[in-house]
């Protein structure tokens, strides 16, 4: 049944934003093919929102993104709408090494009714200056020339190699406004993050790692997009809903506990595999390749010490 769905708390802490709260950057399963599986995708969207989050980021790094053609997650994008995901709380990843396609990608998005869009730079060529990214960006967004458009960096120097400068969003934010409107960082730091948003008064930070949500939250941040969040919604959501208080403490540890967890093994695997084990679906196992299943091994101590948490997911 493909039902529209309101989210617990969609408003968020910081009600002033264009988008806050906790995001899912969401898996995409695939089939024996190798191509998206819309409908199983859909219907883990639904959970997500349902468990606890406030929206999805989908077509990112968990999401695989950058193994799939610009086709393909147009596919993606429009499949979740139809299946009845609501657009408005879909923050898909439109960024490419090409502008074009970053192009494409983002003016479907807004076509489907997406309030954001999270841009990677273009990341194949290194030691690019921030005079060569700011022309990217205004390429971008001159040739989308639609007012809707807002667009989120995505700060991951450790596996794009691009970093987003502050210099570089404040330069932006100057010429485009609100068109540019805030970010995913991945970089850890909570500083660089907390940093972006006192020097830009309304930018929209959100943390890419689960133990940087509390301490953002505290000082200016919007919420997060993390790749854990595909195996424990509820707990961020605890934390993004109590971060005022000491009753964020508890789910701070536990979500901390749990990202150690499922990076003790390589990440997209470990997420997959709990998800798997939870659907009781092992095709959610397998990811594109070059990424590989995680080994029996290191499946049995993943569950071993994800179960040791005393930690169950939120019912299907």
């Amino acid at each position: 049944m493909n039902d529209t769905i309101d989210a617990p708390h969609a408003e968020g802490a910081a009600g002033q934003f264009n988008l806050s709260g906790v995001f899912a950057a969401a898996l995409t399963p695939v089939g024996i093919d190798l191509s998206p599986d819309v409908a199983r995708h859909a219907d883990h969207c639904r959970w997500l929102l349902k468990s606890g989050c406030d929206g999805l980021g989908v077509l990112g790094t968990t999401g695989e993104a950058n193994s799939l053609s610009a086709a393909e997650r147009i596919d993606v994008m429009e499949g979740l709408v139809k299946a009845g995901i609501p657009a408005e709380k879909i923050m898909p990843g439109t960024g490419c090494c090409s502008i074009v396609d970053s192009v494409v990608l983002a003016k479907k998005a807004l076509e489907l009714g997406c309030k954001g869009v999270l841009a990677l730079p273009p990341f194949y060529y290194k030691g690019v200056t921030d005079d060569g990214l700011f022309t990217v960006y205004s390429e971008i967004i001159e040739r989308i020339n639609d007012p809707r458009l807002r667009l989120y960096f995505y700060h991951f120097p450790a596996m794009s190699a691009v970093p987003i400068s502050h210099d570089l969003i404040g330069r932006l934010r100057a010429r485009y406004g609100d068109m540019v409107s805030g970010m995913k960082d991945s970089s850890g730091v909570v500083e660089n993050m907390t940093g972006a948003a006192h020097k830009n008064p309304g930018f929209e930070v959100f943390a890419g790692a689960d133990p940087a949500l509390l301490p953002l939250m505290r000082d200016g941040g919007a919420g997060c997009i993390t790749a854990a969040c595909n195996v424990m919604p509820d707990v961020l959501a605890d934390v993004y809903a109590n971060y005022k208080t000491d009753a964020a403490e508890k789910p701070h540890k536990l979500a901390c506990a749990i990202r150690d967890i499922v990076t003790s093994v390589p990440l997209v695997g470990a997420l997959r595999a709990l998800v798997a084990r939870h659907r009781g679906d092992k095709t959610w196992a397998c990811p594109l390749p070059p990424l590989m299943a995680l080994n029996d091994n290191q499946r049995d101590e993943l569950f071993e010490k994800f179960d040791a948490t005393g930690y169950k997911m939120p019912p299907l």
